[in-house]
């Protein structure tokens, strides 16, 4: 019995060590108490190995994994660090191609004689190529506003461009007009020869003349004065014979007469320069000529300030 009154296990286990050669057997007396404490320490001391050497094989196998994520990690900013190289070369690329595309659009402007919105500097000095600043590894922040810079600088270009391209187009519908308006506009000789008899009073007064006579041989080209539509191609009974009136738009027209033979018809385009009948002596006249008038609104002018 303890002290506590507990009972106390006495019992004793004995090994016997046997020699071969008959020698004296030896007797070793162990209490069951050192046998249990014996066990419980082995235990122990097992289930401490066991636990050290799950924790080093679980520390081993967390440092490869670790050392793997690292790896990968470390690819992954090398990959991405070559993706953002290759993004910054190409807004690179596109500032050039913006800055060239600013030098066509200067060009262009130029030919046209469109004033650039943003002034220029022209001047023939030397440029300078001094370079610097601090060496900064490239981060996905530098790259997103580099390409935010070019998008805004294409935005720019872009709105640039296209407003002068309205400016070309007027440009060009006032230049078309102007050409029109020019073609539609008579300008030169109908037809060769001298001029018989000039526009206004003639005969010592008694006569108005409404337009100039041009007398050549029968057979000479007529020629449309300007860009117009045929109004009325054949004979005339109130004394121009075969006649032909074009109009010009704008209130112009122009009237050929005394053609031998007209070659256009009523309701036909046809052009500056282009033979619309030839020469003769039809209708009131004393020999082959063309009698050619113009009209502004319906009155008739001298031709002469339409002749060059």
């Amino acid at each position: 019995m303890d002290k506590k009154g507990n009972s106390v296990d006495s019992r004793e286990y004995t090994i016997k060590i046997i020699p071969h050669q008959g020698s004296d057997v030896h007797s070793i007396h162990l209490p069951i108490l050192w046998i249990k404490v014996a066990a419980a320490s082995v235990f122990t001391v097992l289930l401490l190995l066991a636990g050290a050497f799950s924790y080093s094989v679980y520390s081993s196998y967390s440092l490869r994994n670790e050392a793997s994520q690292i790896e990968k990690l470390r690819e992954a900013n090398s990959q991405q660090q070559e993706q953002l190289l290759e993004l910054s070369k190409k807004a690179n690329d596109l500032q050039n191609e913006i800055e060239q595309l600013g030098q066509v659009e200067k060009e262009v402007r130029q030919l046209s004689g469109i004033a650039d919105e943003v002034p220029v500097d022209n001047s023939d000095d030397v440029k300078h190529d001094g370079q610097g600043g601090p060496i900064k590894k490239l981060a996905v922040q530098d790259v997103s506003f580099a390409l935010d810079d070019v998008e805004q600088r294409v935005n720019n270009r872009r709105a640039s461009l296209l407003k002068l391209r309205d400016m070309l187009r007027e440009q060009h519908k006032i230049v078309s007009y102007q050409e029109s308006a020019a073609a539609a506009t008579p300008s030169i000789w109908p037809a060769s020869g001298d001029v018989s008899s000039p526009y206004g009073l003639r005969w010592n007064g008694s006569d108005f003349h409404p337009g100039i006579d041009i007398a050549n041989d029968i057979g000479t080209p007529i020629m449309a004065a300007a860009d117009g539509v045929v109004t009325v191609a054949g004979w005339n009974s109130g004394g121009y014979g075969n006649m032909v009136d074009i109009d010009h738009g704008n209130g112009i027209m122009t009237r050929y007469g005394h053609a031998q033979q007209v070659v256009v018809s009523a309701g036909q385009t046809v052009k500056k320069g282009q033979i619309i009948a030839y020469m003769g002596s039809t209708g009131y006249s004393t020999g082959p000529h063309l009698h050619y008038e113009v009209r502004v609104n319906g009155q008739a002018v001298n031709p002469a300030a339409y002749m060059r």
